[in-house]
């Protein structure tokens, strides 16, 4: 939300000397502590109240260097104040975003806190290591337990159980659909009891489901171990975005989407030198290679559903215990930097409790939020094209004549490339501000290979000249990072943010299913009908995104309108009786 539209605050407040306010410099943290928590919340309430007069200059916005090399720029100043300009430097505004007393961060909520940028900065790096880096392993090992079947495919899996490339499709169709129908109820329950307790049980009931899978002995075992794969899986990619959000800025949010995605990336990387080995095993105790490639895997699997009991915190302020330490992973200080600079930008994250459940009626007019079905109308179809090609990527490879073991390793490059420049992609859409066109730039670049395929039968050309324009297609740049960051900046509300991760999800989830049945056996081996669908679907994504560019536009330009109609005294008015709420509010801009 841009807080700067209430009541006119100035964004552009010189920056003072450094006062440092809040939080005393060491400490521990607030949990494990000797002081009564119920004291706490109400030493905050009186102190957020006596805050204004006596708070120190604040930042001006300009000087945040958001990215790396900015700050070895000689205009980086470390020392300069960082808290920036928000509603809760003003008594009139302040009063109506005051978070509640029930809010978990409470005892550290200060509208007087102050800090430096090379305290934020270096606060950022400690954040990335203890919360971000061990996100990214837990999504590398959904990734290795959800994927390993394209490695399974390249050892006689289909042969092995008696199956035909439509049985792998529906294979495809059930996982997806029991991880679409899994994700709304599993952002429930994880708002409900806390997505550091959710998240390593799903990891711990999936290894074992995945693990299972070395006992596979037909089409039906296979098919009942995919949907219980996907219901339990289902929600994990939401849980982990809502618990992020906790932790960063929304622009600090997208960044890290894309290093997300981009551990899938690396898990596709390892899954392929893993099957390398494990699918050697083949005949070992008379089991074939991919029964111990499933088994090894569900059990390094289940490990890490175990530590990321210990190695995932509630909140920034509930990270002492036993386990992870009685002070905890942040000082007094750092706590305080963390919360406030997290609910400046964004008052709404302090609206729930991260243990508050969604009631129904909130469920209902989360999902009736017609303002962001765009988004979720781009989720169903934006990844289709480069999905069903990458699905049979390995099966493609064996039938243009590579081994079992080249074929596993030819997967790597495209995955590699991918990886790069999805990163390059999610860059640059924060660097240039641009949300909607920087993410149609993946589907131009896949649009000339998806012509090559549809005009030229590959199976017919050089194997290797087939293998580059594959490599070189599923290298596209995906917008994923970039539209789930998107999609949780435009809800702008705890309530709103939770339904919308898991929606948006689904429809991506749904586009799995469709993606899964456009290549069909009696299409094969060129796939030219399911080809032409592809291409068709790509031309389409360019229409839908110039539509929601349009669409966001317009919403803004009305909005704005009603908004600088009002007097000064009307918004104040607004503000302190409005029934609107989240991304309904007149002071609010949608991301586009």
């Amino acid at each position: 939300m841009s807080t700067a539209l209430a009541k006119g605050i100035d964004v552009h407040a010189p920056v003072g000397a450094v006062l440092l306010r809040g939080a005393d410099s060491g400490g521990s943290s607030s949990q494990g502590s000797s002081i009564n928590l119920g004291d706490e919340k109400k030493t905050a309430k009186v102190r957020a109240t006596a805050a204004y007069d006596t708070a120190a200059p604040l930042g001006a916005p300009a000087a945040e260097k958001r990215f790396w090399w900015q700050r070895s720029s000689k205009t980086y100043d470390p020392n300069a104040i960082a808290t920036q300009p928000s509603v809760f430097d003003d008594t009139d505004t302040a009063k109506e975003y005051q978070p509640p007393a029930t809010w978990e961060n409470i005892s550290r909520f200060d509208p007087s806190a102050r800090w430096t940028w090379g305290e934020e900065h270096k606060l950022i790096r400690k954040i990335d290591i203890k919360i971000m880096i061990w996100a990214c392993v837990m999504f590398m090992a959904l990734e290795l337990d959800r994927a390993n079947i394209n490695q399974a495919l390249t050892d006689n899996f289909l042969k092995d159980l008696h199956m035909n490339t439509n049985d792998y499709n529906l294979g495809n169709t059930v996982f997806k659909l029991a991880f679409l129908c899994a994700e709304l109820p599993s952002q429930l329950v994880s708002k409900w009891i806390g997505p550091d307790r959710w998240i390593p049980a799903q990891m711990v009931l999936w290894s074992i489901v995945a693990s299972c899978q070395f006992w596979l002995s037909g089409r039906e075992s296979f098919l009942v171990c995919r949907a219980l794969l996907g219901i339990i899986q289902g929600g994990f990619i939401p849980d982990i975005i809502l618990y992020l959000s906790y932790f960063y800025k929304h622009h600090e949010l997208s960044l890290r989407l894309g290093f997300f995605w981009t551990a899938m990336s690396i898990a596709d990387v390892l899954a392929a030198f893993l099957a390398y080995g494990l699918l050697h095993l083949r005949g070992h105790h008379g089991a074939a290679g991919w029964r111990w490639l499933f088994l090894i895997e569900g059990l390094g699997t289940l490990i890490i559903g175990l530590a990321a009991f210990v190695l995932m915190p509630p909140s920034p302020t509930q990270t002492a215990s036993t386990l992870r330490g009685k002070k905890g992973w942040f000082t007094a200080r750092e706590e305080t930097i963390i919360i406030n600079r997290i609910i400046r930008e964004d008052p709404t994250k302090s609206g729930m409790h991260n243990r508050q459940p969604i009631t129904p009626k909130l469920l209902w007019k989360s999902m009736c939020d017609f303002d962001l079905w765009p988004l979720y109308i781009i989720g169903l179809t934006f990844q289709i094209p480069e999905t069903t090609p990458n699905q049979y990527l390995t099966l493609t490879l064996k039938g243009l004549g590579f081994g079992v073991f080249k074929t596993n390793l030819l997967v790597i490059p495209s995955t590699v490339l991918h990886m790069i420049t999805m990163l390059a992609m999610t860059y640059a859409a924060e660097i240039w501000g641009e949300l909607t066109l920087t993410s149609a730039i993946g589907q131009i670049w896949a649009l000339p290979f998806l012509a090559y395929l549809y005009a030229v039968d590959i199976t017919k050309i050089n194997k290797w000249t087939a293998f580059g324009i594959m490599s070189l297609l599923l290298s596209y740049p995906s917008a994923h990072p970039i539209q789930v960051a998107w999609n949780s900046r435009n809800s702008n509300a705890v309530r709103s943010r939770t339904v919308s991760a898991a929606l948006y999800n689904m429809f991506v989830q749904a586009s799995g299913i469709i993606a899964s049945n456009i290549y069909r056996a009696d299409d094969a081996p060129r796939y030219r009908r399911g080809n032409r669908v592809l291409l068709s679907l790509c031309v389409m994504n360019l229409g839908l995104y110039g539509l929601t560019k349009i669409y966001y536009i317009w919403r803004n330009k009305t909005r704005a309108a009603k908004w600088d109609a009002m007097t000064e005294d009307e918004r104040v008015n607004y503000l302190a009786t409005t029934t609107d709420e989240g991304n309904k509010r007149l002071d609010f801009r949608f991301a586009h």
